[in-house]
């Protein structure tokens, strides 16, 4: 099937959406930093010596150190002339070059042979109008919980996060009576490390917690978008409550009175997956989104301007 690329931009560059996994146990986080390694980093560095030119990664969501991805995406505008070069002009070569990637990324890396802590599952042209981080419709994450020793698998280690429970383990549905008190649109600010200039405001779908066949607890968090930290927060704030050491309404007490100094606190990274993030279903909806996006990032950068006057 021909892809249909329509251009809002010079039809001298393409755009390629790379769908990405990670293990994030020796990463810096994704965010590329001078003397760390990083997931964009190690991506940018293959990228740049295929297309022998810089290149800059724009992604959905920035992950921290230790946080793990199995569905993260990102994109990347390259001359129109190299796209050919690398992927044909119908991107029939789409996986002879993420397997190119992958090789080069295996190269270099410290694990098993042939493997690499970062994966390029896909790469794909897409039309101009898709935006990696603001077409994006709503991000999906899963943290993974050992409340008890039958859970505790060594295996999983770097993607569990052990925590210390009363002998019947975490009380799951007062957590998750805690977990729906924040569903909805709400200022985030008590679950999240805000950025300057940035709004903390969020649209929380579904946040709720389920014990898995082999006894760990695995909870679902989606949304819009996420501040920085606020997944690792939520879930933080709830195995309190899950533990008995916060009341039911502990959640819904951080939020209605946003706030720093009374923060709910961090779990550990290494329970944190990026899983899913949903796009819709062709360029006009891609385009119309990543409008939307922008706009309200705009309007509310200037409430929060306003409101530090």
């Amino acid at each position: 099937m021909r892809l249909q690329i329509r251009y809002s931009r010079s039809v001298t560059e393409q755009r390629l959406r790379f769908d990405l996994a990670y293990d994030g146990t020796d990463f810096h986080g994704w965010a590329a930093q001078p003397g760390q390694r990083t997931v964009q980093g190690e991506l940018e560095r293959v990228l740049g010596t295929i297309c022998r030119q810089a290149v800059s990664l724009t992604v959905a969501g920035r992950t921290d150190a230790g946080v793990h991805a199995t569905g993260q995406v990102a994109h990347l505008d390259l001359p129109a002339s190299l796209c050919v070069q690398l992927l044909g002009h119908e991107g029939e070569r789409s996986e002879k070059f993420a397997q190119r990637l992958n090789s080069m990324l295996a190269r270099e890396a410290s694990g098993p042979r042939g493997s690499a802590d970062v994966q390029v599952k896909s790469v794909r042209l897409v039309d101009a109008s898709f935006d990696a981080r603001f077409s994006a419709l709503r991000r999906r994450y899963t943290y993974r919980i050992a409340d008890s020793l039958a859970a505790r698998n060594p295996l999983t280690r770097h993607w569990v996060s052990w925590v210390d429970a009363p002998a019947e383990g975490l009380n799951l549905p007062t957590m998750n009576q805690a977990a729906r008190t924040v569903l909805g649109e709400h200022d985030f600010l008590s679950f999240c490390k805000p950025r300057e200039g940035a709004t903390t405001i969020r649209t929380l779908t579904a946040f709720s917690f389920t014990r898995a066949e082999d006894d760990q607890i695995e909870a679902d968090v989606q949304a819009d978008a996420f501040c920085h930290s606020m997944v690792r927060s939520l879930v933080g704030a709830a195995i309190l409550v899950g533990r008995g050491a916060r009341p039911e309404n502990y959640l819904a007490e951080l939020l209605k009175h946003p706030s720093r100094e009374q923060a709910a606190p961090l779990a550990p990274p290494q329970g944190l997956v990026l899983a899913e993030v949903s796009y819709g279903e062709d360029a006009d909806a891609w385009a119309q989104q990543a409008q939307l996006a922008r706009r309200r990032r705009d309007e509310a950068d200037c409430d929060c301007e306003k409101g530090s006057q």
